[in-house]
């Protein structure tokens, strides 16, 4: 399995608190256990490197609905090996890293903003609350050794465009490098590379979500 994918794979089953991976010829099998998402299939290899026939064996023998692949290849490519009822992502995602040379300097929470960062079962959570008590922004970080996968980041659209996505991708860029972390991993959507990409992370495989549907 190539490094950075099984960095990610062992860092999102810390952070979301699913089964340990199950070691596949081809990847890993995760079951998560939660409605619509009962396991996934993760491809271990990227690009080039994922073979067309293992992802058809392996979603030809998914019968249950809310079983997941993770393909690190293009949609357009990966769409065409499997067959009917599957969904597939319309929005690609991509395997994105972040050499960890130096933690960034602490971020400026902006006036009447509220930050709160925590650490609870290994899974180092952040938040922001808006001036008024309500939800703004969160992240949360695995770190699993020398890696840490960033996950789950989210901003109200009542907050967007305020820097609080930056603030809370610094918190925990501080955290994964105090914590010994020497790079960071990321699954990232098309909505969130802008900002990825503007604090020095780089796009390494494009990602490929798809769910059978039955």
């Amino acid at each position: 399995m190539d490094r950075l994918v099984r960095a990610w794979v062992d860092g999102w089953v810390l952070s979301r608190g699913a089964a340990p991976p199950v070691v596949e010829p081809w990847g890993c099998t995760i079951d998560v256990g939660a409605d619509g998402h009962v396991a996934r299939h993760v491809f271990g290899a990227i690009d080039g490197g994922v073979e067309e026939m293992a992802v058809r064996k392996v979603a030809g023998a998914v019968t249950g609905a809310g079983v997941w692949l993770k393909v690190f290849r293009d949609p357009s490519v990966v769409g065409g090996w499997l067959g009917e009822g599957w969904w597939i992502d319309p929005e690609p995602g991509h395997l994105m890293t972040l050499p960890l040379t130096t933690a960034p300097d602490r971020p400026t929470v902006p006036d009447g903003y509220r930050l709160r960062t925590w650490s609870r079962g290994g899974v180092t959570r952040t938040m922001l609350a808006a001036p008024d008590g309500s939800w703004a922004a969160r992240g949360q970080l695995a770190p699993t050794g020398a890696t840490a996968v960033v996950d789950q980041i989210e901003t109200s659209p009542l907050h967007r465009r305020k820097g609080l996505g930056t603030v809370v991708m610094h918190t925990l860029q501080r955290a994964a490098s105090q914590q010994g972390a020497e790079l960071c991993v990321l699954a990232g959507t098309p909505a969130g590379r802008g900002l990825y990409e503007s604090l020095g992370w780089t796009v390494t495989a494009p990602l490929t979500s798809a769910k059978f549907t039955g």
